[in-house]
């Protein structure tokens, strides 16, 4: 799954979704099996060797054809490698992985640069063996140079990477194209797929000269590998990609079907409702709707009702992110967990849905949402086990709550309701020592003002957070909002200056290392993590490392939901809201297979241009 930059960054950059290798395969005889694939739901991936292509690609397919999305805000930099500076969308196209993930597989990978990988019975490294005909758009052979040059460039420049690798300790060139990468732990089944994941770049076109500096922003267009090259790009305001002709990957199994517009072009507007206008217009084709409302109401316009534009409602079965108001704990007024919870009484969902959202959406009340990682009733087994040890050695940390309740959220809809939590919310703030003076909540010892910024990059969540600034005032806090542009947005949030902020935490069904920045205490202190709620809690991290090393995927789920209960009941944030489906909208000339995958609506992979409008798209209507 209203996104910050960084999170929708690292979302196209494979949507930081990791999933383990397979928990199989641990005899002596197979332990250095060359695998074609890795999974963890299933002990191998659903589909064997000698497949032909994905079953929800069409290898037919027809090329052609342009296709014209928008992105919002701003950016600067076309070089994905860096933390800093504002990445141009779409530069995914651009760069392969060494593997790729399935669109209706959970948390599996098939060989793309990489032929195949092998791992020891201890997972203490992992061997990737490179295809010969994997080539640069230069011509030039994509070598094992390339992929340790990319690792180490990763690491070294981008703080999640240095996190997300943080167990691997070196790359070294094994073979003639084959990599190893070494491990200083063993038994993390992940880490095979983590590196997987990894994009691999150019080691001779990044060679530090002007524009080609792997750490530094630049428009220029780089060298890729993967199936568009950049064509075009005005800073801030749009980018354009080019299909290449001969694309050394377009016959391989995995990309079968894939990537059949000529040209994509990426139009960047600062205002969501600008952009929708421009759909309307025809000078946008495809459209991920994100306002409710506009969904209701917004779309009696005389190309939808003449049949030239699609609206369409998509159930995936895939988890819903955690998005939410975040508290910057590393803020004062933001210690202590009975104020973080008084801010949730105080938001009243139920008149938020009703009135806002036409009923669309469903409270989220847990981190894993749609997973079988949720939390459930009351804990047993080995996830009371696990929660008792760690109450009992960290009582500050771990609330009494996570063995004897079942979290929920406060329910509002009404002024008697919204009055009986806003003197909940009160009692608790009087508990963490905070008092109400000639109307003003202020602290009992310091008589400072409780003072509270909403830091927003979009206008359009205005409309839901001023109603709640209301119920804020209400109790006596001094609440202003504040609206910036996307890259002043993104410049305080990898520092950390804010007091609360929308973010989302997207989840797999597989969640293992990049756990760690999004909750680990040594991400709360790394400047452009995902730790942006900055939880320091040592219980939190033990449950990290236990999903990590998890022997299976009982222990896996028992640790997890584990986990889930730990982050809410000590209510690091106001728990939002999600859809039960992707809502989308189009121009009647694109088609695609039917049906789509479970996992993602595919467009820019899986769909193809139509001029004469998709049978699969008339069905729709």
């Amino acid at each position: 799954m209203v996104c910050r930059s960084l999170a929708v960054f690292l979302a196209l950059l494979g949507l930081i979704l990791s999933a383990p290798a397979a928990f199989a395969e641990t005899s002596s005889d197979t332990a250095r099996k060359k695998h074609h694939g890795l999974s963890l739901i299933t002990p191998e991936p659903q589909l064997p060797p000698d497949f032909p292509h994905f079953p929800y690609a069409n290898p037919d397919a027809p090329k052609g054809g342009d296709v014209n999305l928008w992105a919002f805000g701003t950016f600067d930099s076309v070089n994905p490698i860096p933390l800093k500076g504002n990445k141009a969308q779409g530069l995914g196209l651009l760069f392969e992985p060494l593997m790729t993930t399935s669109l209706d597989e959970a948390s599996t990978e098939y060989g793309l640069i990489a032929e195949w990988v092998s791992y020891p019975e201890d997972y203490s490294s992992a061997t990737f063996g490179l295809r010969a005909e994997a080539r640069w758009h230069d011509g030039e052979p994509i070598t094992a140079e390339d992929v340790i040059f990319s690792f180490k460039t990763l690491k070294e420049n981008n703080p999640f990477y240095t996190a997300y690798y943080a167990n691997v300790t070196r790359a070294e060139k094994t073979g003639e194209r084959e990599v190893t990468f070494y491990f200083d732990v063993k038994n993390n089944r992940e880490l095979p797929l983590i590196i997987g994941q990894l994009r691999v770049f150019p080691k001779h076109y990044f060679d530090g000269s002007e524009g080609r500096d792997p750490a530094e922003t630049t428009l220029k267009p780089p060298l890729g590998s993967g199936p568009y090259r950049i064509v075009e790009v005005e800073g801030g305001r749009r980018i354009v990609y080019e299909r290449v002709d001969d694309y050394w990957a377009q016959d391989l199994p995995v990309r079968k079907g894939h990537y059949n517009f000529d040209r994509v072009k990426y139009e960047y507007y600062r205002d969501s409702t600008v952009a929708f206008q421009a759909f309307t217009a025809g000078k946008i084709d495809f459209y991920v709707e994100n306002s409710a409302k506009n969904w209701a109401t917004g779309y009696d316009f005389p190309a939808h009702n003449r049949g030239d534009v699609i609206k369409r409602a998509v159930e995936l079965d895939t988890p819903q992110p955690m998005q939410a108001f975040v508290f910057n704990t590393r803020r004062d007024q933001f210690a202590d967990p009975r104020v973080r919870r008084a801010f949730n009484y105080a938001f009243d969902f139920e008149w938020t849905n009703k009135t806002l959202f036409y009923g669309q959406y469903e409270r989220t009340d847990s981190y894993f949402e749609n997973t079988e990682l949720a939390w459930q009733g009351l804990p047993e087994g080995r996830e009371r086990e696990i929660l008792q040890k760690l109450r009992e050695k960290y009582p500050e940390y771990v609330p009494e709550e996570v063995l004897t309740k079942e979290y929920v959220n406060p329910e509002g809809g009404g002024r008697r309701a919204m009055r009986r939590n806003l003197r909940e919310a009160l009692s608790l703030l009087r508990e963490a020592g905070w008092e109400t003076s000639q109307g003003q909540l202020v602290n009992t010892e310091t008589g400072e003002p409780f003072t509270v910024e909403f830091l927003l990059q979009s206008p359009a969540m205005e409309r839901v957070v001023l109603p709640y600034t209301q119920k804020l005032k209400r109790i006596g806090m001094d609440v202003s909002v504040r609206v910036v542009d996307s890259s002043q947005y993104q410049e305080r949030t990898n520092n950390f200056d804010f007091d609360v902020i929308v973010d989302s935490f997207p989840q797999s069904e597989s969640p293992g290392n990049e756990q760690r920045d999004f909750w680990g205490s040594r991400a709360a202190k790394t400047p452009g993590s995902r730790n942006t709620i900055g939880i320091k809690n040592p219980a939190v991290d033990e449950l990290i490392d236990k999903i990590i090393f998890a022997k299976d995927r009982a222990e896996l789920v028992a640790a997890t939901r584990a986990l889930d209960r730990v982050l809410l009941w000590n209510h690091y944030v106001v728990p939002q809201w999600f859809s039960p489906a992707v809502r989308i909208a189009y121009w009647n000339k694109f088609d695609h297979p039917d049906p789509l995958p479970d996992r993602a609506i595919g467009f820019n992979q899986i769909w193809w241009y139509d001029p004469d409008g998709g049978q699969s798209a008339q069905a729709a209507q």
